[in-house]
């Protein structure tokens, strides 16, 4: 096992983060447990390595932006924060609470490190344009603006409107990346409005695409770090992930989109998820 002398693996990290949220969903009795699942591995790779940030110094002028589009994924990103640093994990129980800093949809001025508040699907990514195309009239060719997507949202009109205006501006600052999880609220996205072909579409806009395994952190810094050498247009990151991921009852399951975990499935989860830790780290240490 990890010690507390030797580097914890993102693996293992991104297993305690998903640990974190299946708390905080259980005891705020609301909120999203399969996209957030499926995600972890995405912030973990976010907050541990690509993004420049000072978690103790989270309006920092030189930072990289976050801009979160898919706002009822964000107790993953409230999990990721703390364990970055940003505020204390023990804060995450006060998800949903009643003046609670952690509210169910990212309210930009109640915590500082969230960019923009956000619920509304489909407004991720033109705010993330903005805010790149203020940079780039600025000179701050040096920061970068990750947009994080749904694959649902894609099929919001005003998204397209936002694909069309980075790469007519060549917002190179610009990677956004999407949760190709395959479901929404009501089923697949495959069934409810199709998608495919995904890719053709991105590329038919301009953008640099980019396809990874949503839960191989490596192969995410990767394509992360190939983004910033892109010069010449925005990069889109399609990545594949399993929501649920990590819990084996609900993986692929729509029905889990936004339905918490009870007291029972939280203590079955996390000793599925305290088992799946152990054998990360002895993997790593072996």
């Amino acid at each position: 096992m990890t010690t507390e002398k030797e580097p914890i693996s993102l693996d293992t990290r991104a297993t305690m983060i998903r640990e974190t949220l299946i708390d905080m969903l259980e005891d705020a009795g609301s909120g999203h447990t399969a996209g957030p699942l499926g995600m972890a591995d995405i912030f973990t790779a976010l907050y541990f390595s690509v993004l420049n940030h000072r978690p103790q110094e989270p309006l920092w002028e030189d930072r990289d932006w976050l801009i979160l589009s898919n706002g009822h994924t964000v107790p993953i990103r409230y999990a990721s924060m703390a364990h970055a640093g940003y505020f204390p994990i023990a804060e995450c129980t006060t998800l949903r609470k009643f003046g609670s800093r952690l509210q169910g949809h990212p309210e930009r001025s109640m915590l500082p490190g969230l960019e923009t508040t956000s619920g509304p699907l489909g407004s991720g990514l033109g705010q993330a344009a903005g805010i790149a195309y203020g940079m780039k009239m600025d000179g701050k060719l040096g920061q970068r603006v990750y947009c994080m997507m749904s694959d649902g949202e894609l099929q919001c009109g005003n998204t397209w409107e936002s694909v069309m205006f980075s790469s007519a501006h060549e917002l190179s600052n610009i990677t956004a990346i999407v949760d190709r999880n395959y479901i929404q609220i009501n089923g697949n996205t495959e069934d409810i409005m199709p998608l495919e072909p995904l890719r053709d579409k991105w590329e038919s806009f301009g953008w640099q695409v980019l396809e990874v395994d949503g839960h191989n952190i490596p192969e995410i810094i990767d394509a992360s770090n190939f983004a910033k050498a892109v010069t010449d247009r925005p990069t889109v990151i399609i990545a594949h992930t399993i929501p649920g991921k990590g819990i084996k009852e609900i993986e692929y399951k729509y029905e889990w989109h936004g339905k918490p975990p009870s007291k029972e499935e939280e203590e079955r989860w996390l000793k599925e998820l305290r088992t799946m830790r152990g054998a990360i780290d002895a993997s790593h240490n072996s």
